[in-house]
């Protein structure tokens, strides 16, 4: 059996993000990689198939809020590091139910940070110089932009919706926990995140998957609304970067540098799908020549934040991080995986999401 310098504790990894940094991790580092996660409706082990062995890979099925369950997997794994991806993530889910976004995202959190402060007193030397915590926040913390500027770490947070507050509060609890206890922790902060095994509730594969079955592409309000949009794999390697070389109780910018209003994004999805898989050749778009001829507008969702924008010189300055993927290539890869995997899009959804509309507030 291979002997691993390091584990690290990956918790939400059964989720979109946190199933790419596990492939990511297994093909660029040699850590022993414990996956920790509820299994709720994004979640699911279909995103981890083939992964999991019981040794390289380990999967452990808990809540991060549970501290018990949080205490356990220090105790039983000892980790090096632990990687925090696990949260309530969809801005429309908190408007209409926020109280789960407050349980998981910051008392999950904050579990996660008491079970490492217990675990890292535990620790001496290069194990307690190695350790660290990890914590995958978002750039909605910082509110919303006018038509110019950009997010910088020294941001002041301003967050907008229940999603937003809950990982505001949990970005703090962090830094504290740094500050009041020398906790090694570090925080990352990204823009819109899309690529492979994205749960189909988000903008991107939503649209993919409605346009391959000729239902309508719901644009909220004017389509105006502006985000900068990071390759998933890209996301990852920053992350990665962050972990290996990120200074103690820093947070760190990643973003794609790829600003586009909604209505430009679901466009250029439309072009793509023209091109591989052409309207005239799908049954279900009932004689329509483009897919974009299903575009529907509808009521935008309450507190809608206007513009997103990621400064990301400190990674790149600092660490040498750079994004690999355009938007160009990125999308046309994200496209041909959603029509390469269909049976993936039909388990993850089953008896877990139609594609109904969420975050009206009702």
């Amino acid at each position: 059996m291979t002997t691993h310098r390091d584990t690290w504790v990956v918790t939400g990894g059964a989720g979109f993000i946190g199933c790419n940094f596990v492939r990511h991790a297994l093909a660029t580092s040699d850590a022993r990689i414990v996956v920790l996660d509820l299994l709720t409706y994004a979640g699911s082990l279909e995103n981890l198939r083939g992964l999991v062995d019981g040794e390289r890979v380990v999967f452990v099925q808990g809540d991060i809020a549970d501290a018990d369950a949080v205490a356990a997997v220090y105790r039983d794994h000892r980790p090096s590091a632990v990687v925090n991806f696990a949260a309530e993530s969809h801005v429309d889910r908190s408007i209409d139910t926020p109280k789960p976004f407050l349980v998981t995202n910051v008392g999950g959190t904050f579990e996660l940070l008491e079970g490492a402060r217990r675990h890292f007193a535990t620790l001496d030397g290069a194990a307690r110089r190695r350790f660290r915590f990890l914590h995958v926040s978002t750039d909605e913390v910082y509110g919303t932009l006018g038509a110019d500027g950009l997010f910088s770490e020294t941001t002041p947070y301003a967050p907008n919706s229940p999603y937003s507050a809950s990982k505001a509060a949990a970005d703090h609890f962090v830094r504290a926990y740094q500050h009041t206890y020398e906790l090694p922790t570090l925080i990352t902060n990204c823009s819109n995140n899309y690529g492979p095994y994205q749960f189909p509730e988000k903008l991107i594969p939503l649209m993919i998957l409605n346009a391959l079955d000729g239902k309508p592409l719901p644009i909220y309000g004017d389509g105006g609304n502006v985000r900068d949009w990071l390759y998933v794999e890209d996301h990852c390697a920053g992350i990665a970067t962050v972990l290996a070389k990120g200074r103690v109780g820093e947070k760190y910018n990643i973003g794609g540098g790829n600003e586009r209003t909604n209505l430009q994004l679901v466009d250029r999805l439309c072009e793509l799908l023209d091109a591989l898989r052409p309207a005239a050749a799908n049954a279900a778009l009932a004689g329509r020549a483009s897919y974009a001829e299903l575009k529907t507008f509808v009521p935008d969702r309450p507190g809608h934040d206007r513009r997103y924008a990621i400064d990301a010189t400190r990674i790149r300055r600092e660490l040498g991080w750079t994004p690999r993927h355009d938007l160009e290539s990125g999308l046309e890869a994200t496209v041909r995986w959603y029509l390469d995997n269909a049976d993936w899009c039909t388990a993850i959804a089953r008896e877990r999401y139609q594609r109904q509309r969420l975050g009206l507030g009702a």
